[in-house]
């Protein structure tokens, strides 16, 4: 999901030396995901030495940008596996035939509540994490402004011009921002809210690297490009990423999180239906749920592991805990509805 915080590197799976692409003998496979993928080096080369496979990384734009992406090379993909699509997107991954079924090994381990798809098998769940707003602590407390709670606070004057939000046609924590809204307000009242929100001067930024990190005054990156927007929306994980990577580390996060505008996202990775190296692709989706890399992703990618043995990191414990009461959707309704809601989202936010 979409939260590498552009802080996280991945030299060593960026790439493979071996010569042999990605063919049905080949000793390498390939993982195409979004730009927000990170793991360990020595995650990567425990699976590496154990399977006998190199693996390489195609990092393709954000979340939104790589399905379509993925969908339209289909017949000829880049890679074995893909990693990235939510449940936001789904079904559209789904419906033009993105992936083959296959079961991974521990896939009795992952917690139910994320499962789908399970009469296929097409996807597996990998992480968990909640959109949300986070706000600039310093912010607020410098102009004596209590940070807004809710979707309903956002729209208050007090809050004019403070919000920058990511293209719901392009970013998935744009999207899943603008479902947030929907499941809130309903069917006929989520246009109205955003009439609102638009009013009040939100800003919409490509994508959620610009956002968080060019517009945000709150965090690290935004703070250096000279962001003046202390409201944005990313995940309820956001926070500990700016603890653990400053210098020095502070004692507490600089950002919160507005506990009452989250919506629940699952992101998950298939074996792509023509895959050239499917045996290997199925040993990678093993080891993704496996217990080593799923208590390994918390703190490179900042999401929620969704293997039910996987232990969270103590500074997910103390800064980043799951949103307690997040907005969610079905994914029959999210796929009935999120092409028209995109296109009058566009027209009534964009125009």
């Amino acid at each position: 999901m979409a939260v590498g915080l552009g802080m996280v590197t991945l030299s060593a799976c960026g790439s493979s030396t071996s010569t042999n692409g990605s063919g049905g003998d080949s000793k390498t496979v390939t993982l195409v995901s979004h730009d927000s993928w990170a793991a360990s080096k020595s995650v990567i080369a425990a699976f590496e030495k154990e399977s006998g496979y190199k693996v390489k990384v195609l990092k393709d734009g954000d979340a939104g940008q790589a399905v379509n992406k993925a969908i339209l090379t289909k017949d000829n993909p880049q890679g074995d596996v893909f990693f990235g699509v939510d449940n936001t997107l789904l079904s559209r991954a789904l419906d033009n035939g993105l992936f083959q079924s296959y079961e991974p090994k521990g896939y009795d381990k992952v917690v139910k509540r994320y499962r789908a798809d399970e009469d296929r098998h097409r996807v597996t769940p990998i992480d968990s994490g909640d959109i949300c707003v986070n706000y600039d602590k310093k912010y607020f407390a410098d102009h004596k402004l209590t940070p807004p709670a809710t979707f309903d606070d956002l729209v208050k004057p007090a809050y004019k011009n403070l919000l920058v939000t990511e293209d719901a046609s392009t970013s998935s924590p744009g999207l899943g921002f603008l479902l947030g809204t929907a499941a809130k307000y309903g069917d006929d009242g989520w246009q109205g809210y955003w009439k609102k929100l638009k009013a009040n001067g939100v800003k919409v930024a490509e994508g959620w690297e610009q956002a968080y990190n060019e517009e945000f005054s709150g965090s690290a990156g935004g703070k250096k490009a000279g962001g003046d927007r202390p409201l944005v929306v990313s995940y309820a994980s956001s926070p500990p990423v700016e603890v653990v990577y400053a210098e020095p580390r502070p004692e507490t996060a600089p950002t919160g999180v507005a506990q009452g505008t989250c919506f629940q996202q699952v992101e998950y990775a298939g074996l792509l239906s023509n895959a050239k190296n499917s045996k290997g692709g199925k040993a990678l989706l093993d080891f993704m749920i496996s217990e080593r890399f799923q208590q390994d992703m918390p703190l490179n990618m900042f999401v929620y592991p969704v293997r039910e043995t996987a232990q969270l990191p103590a500074e997910f414990v103390k800064w980043g805990p799951q949103a307690k009461n997040p907005e969610t959707m079905a994914p029959a309704k999210v796929a009935a509805n999120r092409d028209q809601w995109v296109k009058s989202w566009t027209s009534l936010v964009l125009k």
